[in-house]
């Protein structure tokens, strides 16, 4: 819930982590991350989790990891060890679905834990990675680097792999009315909008999944013409207010979508990279929980952290 605590902690520095609690995930990324304020459902859209701020105040200058882990990580690989370093060694490990894959039958029972490699040289190349994860996850608002290749702004792959509009495949703003299907062509790498389409779209991003749940179509489902969706049990009436929508595609739309296959098919790109260093992780000397408690934990808003 966006309860104060959240908004008290929001500032242009703050990245937030959202998981599942009282269910674990199915498939895809185990964690979400987000710079904005995320409701109960960013996760995946739907069954609610937990927030886990990276920072309890705006002016992101008290951490929401414990020290007493930044220091024992810090005197473990002897060098500094930052609050940000910690939430990008987070996404880098857990933010892909081999994570997922590879703990399935451990995560039959609710509750993320994340193994925290002994190795500095394997920390340093996991925060690495985890930086652009985060960046990627928050459309490059959060941890932006231009030297790094990061900078800051919707996040774009290769001109050789990006996705395109070619001119005849524009999506018709009016007097068209909003298109009520989306469909995939795998063969051509083709996805169609109504009467538009946007080529060089692989099949990996058309499938890319948050523990069940399709991001393309859920996304298309908030913007097309019937969101109409079926009321299930006594759950109670849809507001009123659902009604209210463009009657035609704006430009936005496309702009939007276009960012969105960006961050998808980076992700994907970066998912081999991520699931190779989660088995060296595994291969090597892992950190015992117990030298690690009991500041092991990023704490929900409100609570202390553990």
């Amino acid at each position: 819930m966006a309860r104060p605590q959240l908004w008290n902690g929001h500032s242009r520095k703050q990245v937030f982590i959202t998981a599942l609690e009282r269910s674990s995930p199915q498939n895809g990324p185990a964690i979400s991350l987000t710079g904005l304020l995320p409701d109960n459902d960013h996760y995946k859209g739907s069954f609610g989790g937990r927030v886990y701020p990276l920072w309890r105040n705006a002016e992101a200058t008290v951490s929401n990891i414990k020290p007493a882990l930044l220091a024992t990580l810090a005197m473990l690989f002897g060098r500094p060890v930052s609050p940000e370093d910690v939430m990008a060694y987070i996404a880098a490990v857990m933010a892909h679905p081999a994570f997922t894959a590879r703990f399935q039958k451990d995560l039959v029972r609710p509750g993320l834990r994340v193994p925290i490699t002994a190795s500095a040289d394997l920390f340093g190349q996991a925060v690495a990675i985890g930086r652009e994860v985060v960046w990627l996850h928050t459309y490059g608002e959060r941890f932006a680097d231009p030297k790094d290749g990061r900078p800051p702004g919707p996040p774009r792959m290769s001109k050789a792999d990006a996705p395109t509009i070619p001119k005849s495949g524009t999506i018709p703003g009016a007097p068209e009315p909003l298109p009520d299907a989306m469909t995939y062509d795998a063969a051509a790498r083709r996805l169609h909008i109504g009467k538009g389409h946007i080529d060089n779209v692989p099949p990996a991003v058309w499938a890319y999944e948050v523990s069940g749940m399709n991001v393309l179509r859920q996304w298309f489902s908030y913007r097309k013409r019937d969101r109409s969706r079926p009321i299930i049990g006594d759950r109670r009436k849809p507001s009123p207010l659902g009604d209210i929508q463009p009657e035609h595609w704006p430009h936005e739309y496309t702009t939007d979508l276009l960012d969105l296959l960006n961050v998808l098919g980076r992700l994907v790109a970066l998912e081999p990279q991520q699931a190779a260093h989660l088995d060296a992780i595994l291969a090597g000397r892992l950190i015992d929980a117990d030298r690690l408690s009991p500041a092991e934990n990023l704490a929900p808003p409100g609570e202390s952290p553990k």
